[in-house]
């Protein structure tokens, strides 16, 4: 049996990573890009690190030569350029897609939906920017479909996992990583229903759906179910849980984010994606289940007493 080749854009990053190892796990041969790969652990989870800017095209071409996927999962780090960079990035994806004759995967979110998608939008749901990060998400997903090549967009919840970035709402906003659980912020509206993806069932619904290539339209997009808390309390009870029943929990500071921002760059970002918490607002799963038959799911107490130990948040 010949052996798959994928390159991997964002190895270090949650999503990336996920995949990354995922991949690895089910024997492919996984390249991922550094500008120093002195820095990262060489021959770590089985990935081959080659030297590379995700920036310039033909380091990315010269990357993905000989595999059949390219997962880009690369974005700066606490979204600092994010309107200059996110395009440029994906611009060189595509062009080593289209050099190596690659499908190219897109880890996509729930930004690109407002209010006329409905509560629950399926893949094919209107897709009107509601912030700019949205207006950044769709014009992503657009580039993706005007560039002819084969792509895979797999649009997912708020992520939550053992590698977590600090992009996230789970280690930016309701945990501090590295310390223990001693009280968790509520950043939810009482009522109101809210999507989470737990990384490594991301990164399975990812693989499985890449290894069934020939089945594949040209231009695929799916959306993840993942975990929906349908009052926007079972998270947070379940961090509860894990930490040993006795953590507080405290409202997140809304109000104070505007006097945050010059000097915590992510409070803008944070700020912006307020709405998510103040309407229910969860994606269709419908054409992934009739693709795969089952969403790969991992039960929530497990799943955050995994991504605790992972941040470095020790569970009781």
């Amino acid at each position: 049996m010949t052996t798959r080749t994928a390159l991997v854009l964002g190895a270090t990053g949650g999503v990336g990573g996920a995949v990354a190892r995922r991949l690895a796990a089910g024997g492919w041969r996984v390249r991922a890009l550094h500008r120093d790969p002195a820095r990262v652990a060489m021959g770590a989870d089985g990935l081959e690190w080659v030297r590379g800017d995700a920036m310039v095209p033909a380091d990315v071409t010269a990357a993905a030569a000989g595999a059949s996927l390219i997962v880009h999962a690369v974005n700066p780090p606490g979204y600092r350029g994010w309107d200059r960079l996110v395009l440029p990035m994906l611009d060189a994806g595509i062009a080593a897609a289209k050099a190596v004759d690659a499908r190219l995967l897109l880890p996509g979110n729930v930004y690109v939906y407002g209010r006329d998608a409905g509560p629950n939008p399926g893949d094919d749901a209107p897709q009107t920017p509601r912030t700019v990060k949205g207006r950044i998400r769709i014009a992503m997903e657009r580039r993706l479909r005007e560039a002819d090549i084969r792509s895979l967009i797999v649009r997912a919840g708020d992520f939550f996992g053992p590698n977590t970035t600090a992009n996230s709402w789970f280690s930016s906003a309701l945990v501090s990583p590295g310390k223990p659980v001693r009280r968790v912020l509520d950043p939810g509206t009482p009522g109101i229903g809210h999507q989470w993806a737990y990384l490594p069932d991301v990164a399975e619904t990812m693989v499985r759906l890449a290894e069934r290539e020939a089945d594949l339209p040209r231009a695929a997009a799916f959306s993840m179910d993942g975990h929906w808390d349908p009052d926007g309390r079972q998270m947070v009870a379940a961090i509860v849980r894990a930490a040993g029943g006795k953590v507080p929990v405290r409202r997140f500071p809304w109000l104070l984010l505007p006097l945050a921002a010059p000097f915590w760059p992510l409070a803008r970002e944070i700020g912006e994606m307020r709405y998510l918490w103040c309407e229910p607002l969860r994606m269709d799963n419908a054409g992934l289940l009739a693709f795969l038959g089952a969403e790969p799911h991992t039960p929530l107490d497990r799943a955050v007493r995994e991504t605790l130990v992972g941040l470095r948040c020790p569970p009781a």
